[in-house]
């Protein structure tokens, strides 16, 4: 599935990509500034899986972004809807094997760090698996990585480097923090996040886990940002919404974009 994939968008594209991205809910605006663009809905893929999730367009975007050649995934797939995790991580494989050598992540978050405030973006360091499996359990696929990959710097020290320069020279203030991956559908409860808090986590999603580990593998130079479109269940005395997310997305979304073009442009 993953050859026929890339043997297709090949066709489709006149050069290797040389930056993927990964846009989640509410986020999927980066790819309307794209230029020249080439759209490949994930249907037209043969075997592959396609978006459910609310906000995902379901659809890969190729072409020019300051001036760097960018492949961007407008929507992504998650557990929760039923995939395996090799599904999950299918387009990532297929990104790097297109070509790309370096992989920006994004994903809506809850803020589990009680001094965030809807709205953040914060700059992934770290993550905590919760989802209960790996990506990469099963027959190791050598063309892939190694049987054993380090996950030491998952989250490239030089790229994070970057992005808190790129922030200083745009203005768009970001915080630091440890991303904590479960499988949803359902949100957390409080006394799930309070456990969370204690282990580390400034912020929760259902995503981005299992990618990061495929990313790993592949040797992507990898970078990931969340951005805090709630506050994790009994932080505030109010539900939590999926229309409270989409809607954080959209009013907050353009300066992560911002960050992110100027991010591509200095790689």
């Amino acid at each position: 599935m993953i050859d026929s994939a890339v043997k297709y968008i090949r066709s489709k594209i006149p050069a290797s990509p040389e930056v993927a991205i990964i846009l989640g809910s509410g986020l999927g605006g980066l790819a309307d500034k794209i230029e020249n663009p080439v759209y490949i809905d994930y249907g037209e893929l043969e075997d592959f899986p396609v978006s459910t999730a609310p906000g995902h367009k379901g659809r890969f975007v190729y072409g020019e972004l300051n001036g760097k050649r960018v492949i961007c995934m407008q929507g992504r797939f998650h557990y929760y809807e039923g995939y395996t995790m090799k599904q999950i991580i299918a387009p990532v494989r297929v990104m790097r094997k297109l070509g790309a050598e370096y992989l920006i992540v994004t994903n809506a978050a809850g803020g589990v760090n009680k001094s965030f405030n809807v709205g953040d973006i914060m700059l992934i360091t770290d993550h905590i698996n919760f989802m209960g499996t790996n990506p990469l359990i099963g027959k190791n696929d050598d063309e892939f990585g190694v049987r054993f990959p380090d996950m030491s710097f998952a989250y490239n020290p030089d790229l994070r480097r970057l992005a808190a320069q790129c922030s200083a020279s745009t203005g768009v203030e970001i915080k630091e923090g440890v991303y904590l991956g479960c499988t949803g559908p359902s949100y957390e409860t409080p006394a799930e996040i309070r456990a969370f808090r204690t282990l580390g986590a400034d912020a929760v999603g259902m995503s981005t886990v299992p990618e990061i580990i495929a990313a790993s593998h592949l040797k992507f130079k990898t970078l990931a940002f969340s951005l805090i479109t709630n506050m994790a269940a009994g932080i505030l005395d109010q539900p939590l919404t999926e229309e409270e997310v989409l809607e954080t997305g959209a009013r907050k979304g353009a300066e992560m974009q911002k960050l992110i073009c100027e991010i591509i442009g200095r790689i």
